[in-house]
């Protein structure tokens, strides 16, 4: 069952909790995509800025953290797993994609079999983890079933 958000005894925000899709696993109501941290919307933000804010979402009930290999390209994931390391990962629940890649300076979608599962060791790596907790795929590619794809 999903907690509500709600006022902590120290005056702080409490944030509920719920079920994401029916293989049981249970994220913070509100997420921090990180995105911005690293790309697309201007340069990217300091490093000790943005573990630290990663760190306050952490301590204020915000478990639930998106990233993607594309961003930067690959600098938020290793930004997100150096925030995550001393017991910070045990605390919450990672999605990172797969999809977009660039070959000869081009942007392009690939979901084969092949490429899925080089860009998730690539995440793996990047992120110092075992486990990626939601791991989708960013862009369809329509030259590949998605059975394919997900196998």
């Amino acid at each position: 069952m999903a907690r509500e958000a709600g006022s902590g005894s120290d005056g702080g925000v409490i944030v509920g909790r719920m079920k994401l899709g029916s293989q049981g696993l249970e994220v913070s109501r509100q997420g921090l995509g990180c995105m911005g941290m690293s790309a697309f919307y201007g340069p990217p933000k300091p490093e000790t800025d943005m573990i630290a804010l990663i760190h306050y979402a952490i301590q204020s009930g915000v478990t639930f953290f998106d990233t993607s290999d594309i961003y930067g390209p690959c600098t938020n994931e290793i930004l997100l797993g150096k925030a995550l390391q001393g017991g910070a990962r045990e605390k919450v629940e990672l999605a990172t994609k797969f999809g977009i890649s660039f070959q000869d300076g081009k942007r392009e979608i690939r979901g084969d079999p092949a490429y899925v599962r080089a860009a998730c060791e690539g995440s793996l790596q990047r992120l110092g983890i075992d486990c990626i907790d939601l791991y989708y795929q960013h862009r369809i590619d329509t030259r590949v079933p998605i059975e394919v794809t997900v196998s």
